[in-house]
């Protein structure tokens, strides 16, 4: 059952468990093998490639089978991207012409000709009612024949597949890193956890869940399969019966619970029962969520089970006919009295709400004494919150240095964006120094003692994933707000999507900006050609899949930015398509090839947002002239339709702008504090590494020849450097 799985153990860690099979001569399969996977980018390490060479053909010929298909879907090489103009990017049309020339061809059809001219005698001609216009008029297998062969570059992407141990236990590990992750997990993430879950759930189990939605899911798998249920808080039945029904464990979107059976009934009931008979004050958490437990109520039927009493209290709650007073009421009760002071101790008992409410303290604090309770307290109740707020905390208050003037970007869980003026009053320096200090000296306690670490350069600058779903699903995906260098001379962008239901255009779009956020220009179906680049034409239907692509000449851009976006023109939304994502290339300036080539494919993200137009990343033009990447992970609401880059400029740029200017807590900052706390932590030359003693390696890929006993931290598991 294991074998399953091992897919997501080779998409979560990049390395490949190796099969158990008889010995044999596999050397000429396993060069076969390695061949295969160089073609989309991939290749086997040195170890890897002799263990499968003394194996039996038949064992390493199906470990190829299902490791290409695996690595084919990670890169987005696993479905056909034919584009409009056939030898794209060469011999893109001006848009106008192009235009005229649809029309003419339209005139020159007979049954389409008396539409046409109706259209131009209004003045205004629908681009939809074109017969030739936004669906394609050559098959994948001629758009391959009008290309040249891809020339391999020493700046390809290769990622190296590493060896992991025994399938069983490699499955078993990720599933216990996935459900005590300290951040919260992706969709993706997520549903490879509930996979896991199922099938470990008579297994080891995490000694903590920090997320209170993996614990739901979780649970959902345990009762499945008949194991006992990991309950702490009434809320966590709550959210355990959301997953029962495909709702919203995070508990932010109301669920339509499904009738239960009678087993699922009992046993959520006896969960309820026993969390309140141990803990009554428990029954207070009811209020925050009181619709939703009334709802559950009605599917549960606790009357029919008297001897779980308890349990029948929380929904007496939950209809208002027993009292349980809130602890956020209480809260509330001695700021509306202004008793500042008296808030922060009573805080002190729930530290995660204390760190979460210290900007409105401070800022609702009127005397220097009532501050000096405030970080007293917080100074107190620093090591019982988790490390992901501790950090989270940090990040705020830097960003609260200088607000005057300052533009205020909100982004919630899901990756929704808006921006708003700040209105919050100052947090005074030296109040924010104090709580920096006490911040930063309970992380470096919290950091686990290292004596040698060794860091790749190019991940100092990525985010540490703190806040909601920092991150898409995907290959060489970053966290929110991260940046990375850009080394290439042509940069293409490439969305696909396949429609379920419905006609579906999206129009993959690029937008450049000033380095005043001003738009200088931009490439869309309504601009095919500039001095920038192309765009390979607009495809306007997706029944068997449909791809675009822009291609950019990094040196001819003209701004500061670049913007690549996808707008929902008409049709389904992001998360309503049967597959829809985004990614760019980036090749040398003579490369040819096909327009996707999976070698060259830097990062390829899912696009599964609620909005209407998603911004997946940026590019900034660094003081040296080169390019970086500003990764974004973001949708905007939009309209419900005929989304347009011409119509979105202002959004966007007041928003990248927001974005810009806000400062992230990076890999930098922890490594800074491992080197105050005594570790020896040196810059990796990209060449060699310390075999001969283990180290922790931090970097955006694990390296060849580390001891076997060194702790690997790259962006698959990027969440395991943030403290417990």
């Amino acid at each position: 059952m294991s074998h399953r799985l091992v897919p997501l153990v080779v998409r979560h860690t990049h390395r490949l468990p190796l099969p158990t099979g008889p010995a044999g001569r596999g050397e000429v399969r396993a060069r076969q093998f390695d061949a295969a996977l160089m073609s989309v980018g991939f290749k086997l390490s040195a170890e890897v490639l002799q263990r499968l060479s003394g194996l039996s053909e038949a064992t390493v010929v199906d470990t190829a089978v299902r490791t290409l298909s695996t690595v084919r879907e990670m890169v987005g090489d696993h479905v056909e991207h034919n584009v409009y103009f056939v030898d794209f990017p060469a011999h893109v049309p001006d848009t106008l012409d192009f235009w005229m020339r649809c029309v003419t061809e339209a005139l020159e059809d007979g049954s389409s000709r008396p539409g046409i001219l109706a259209q131009l005698r209004d003045g205004v001609v629908n681009l939809l009612t074109l017969p030739s216009y936004g669906r394609y008029r050559h098959t994948y297998a001629e758009m391959l024949a009008a290309h040249e062969e891809l020339i391999a570059a020493a700046g390809d992407r290769l990622t190296v597949l590493h060896p992991a141990g025994d399938p069983e236990d490699e499955v078993t590990a990720l599933y216990l890193a996935l459900a005590g992750s300290t951040t919260p997990l992706s969709e993706e993430h997520l549903r490879d956890l509930s996979a896991l879950a199922e099938h470990c759930a008579h297994g080891p189990r995490p000694e903590a869940f920090p997320i209170r939605e993996n614990r739901a899911l979780v649970n959902a798998a345990r009762l499945k399969a008949g194991a006992g249920l990991l309950l702490d808080t009434v809320t966590d039945v709550l959210r355990l019966a959301c997953a029962l029904s495909d709702g919203d464990v995070t508990l932010r979107e109301p669920t339509r619970f499904r009738a239960l059976s009678r087993r699922v009934r009992r046993a959520l009931l006896a969960g309820l029962d026993d969390i309140i008979a141990d803990a009554p004050v428990k029954l207070a958490d009811v209020n925050q969520y009181r619709e939703a437990f009334k709802r559950l109520g009605e599917r549960l039927h606790p009357h029919e089970y008297p001897h779980w009493p308890h349990a029948a209290e929380v929904f007496a709650v939950a209809r208002g006919e027993k009292r349980a007073r809130s602890f956020d009421g209480r809260v509330e009760g001695l700021l509306a009295r202004d008793d500042v002071g008296g808030a922060a101790e009573l805080l002190k008992s729930a530290p995660g709400k204390l760190f979460r409410s210290l900007d409105r303290l401070l800022r609702t604090a009127s005397t220097e004494e009532e501050r000096d309770a405030v970080v007293a307290a917080a100074e107190q109740a620093a090591p019982q919150v988790s490390g992901r707020v501790v950090l989270s905390v940090r990040e705020h208050l830097h960003n609260r240095a200088d607000d005057t003037g300052k533009r205020r970007v909100f982004v919630n869980r899901a990756g929704h964006a808006h921006v708003a003026d700040d209105r919050r009053t100052p947090v005074p320096a030296a109040v924010r120094g104090r709580l920096i200090a006490v911040l930063d000296t309970e992380t470096r306690r919290r950091l686990p003692p290292v004596e040698r670490v060794l860091v790749d350069p190019d991940i100092l600058d990525v985010a540490l994933p703190l806040s909601g779903r920092a991150t898409s699903a995907g290959l060489g995906v970053l966290p929110r707000g991260s940046v990375s260098p850009v080394d290439g001379e042509l940069l293409r962008f490439f969305v696909y999507w396949r429609q379920t239901e419905r006609v579906t255009d999206y129009d993959l779009s690029a937008l450049t900006l000033d380095h005043e956020f001003e738009p200088v220009t931009w490439l869309s179906y309504t601009n095919l050609r500039d001095v920038e680049g192309e765009h390979s034409g607009d495809i306007t239907d997706a029944p068997h899949g449909a791809s675009e692509f822009i291609n950019l000449r990094l040196g001819a851009v003209r701004g500061n930015y670049i913007v690549p976006q996808v707008n929902i023109y008409s049709g389904e939304g992001f998360e309503e398509t049967a597959e829809s994502f985004f990614g760019f290339m980036l090749r040398e300036g003579e490369q040819k090839g096909r327009p996707f080539e999976p070698r060259t494919v830097r990062m390829k993200s899912e696009l599964r947002g609620p909005g209407r137009i998603a911004l997946p990343l940026a590019f900034r033009r660094a003081e040296d002239g080169g390019w970086q990447a500003r990764w974004l992970h973001l949708y905007l609401r939009g309209r419900p339709a005929f989304n347009r880059v011409e119509a979105n400029r202002v959004s966007v740029a007041e928003l990248l702008r927001s974005i810009v200017e806000r400062k992230q807590l990076t890999v930098r900052h922890l490594t800074s504090l491992m080197a105050e706390s005594g570790a020896k932590v040196t810059a990796w030359d990209g060449a060699t590494v310390p075999d001969d003693v283990p180290v922790t390696y931090i970097g955006l890929e694990r390296p060849e020849g580390l001891h076997p006993d060194s702790r690997v931290i790259t962006p698959e598991n990027l969440r395991d450097l943030i403290p417990a």
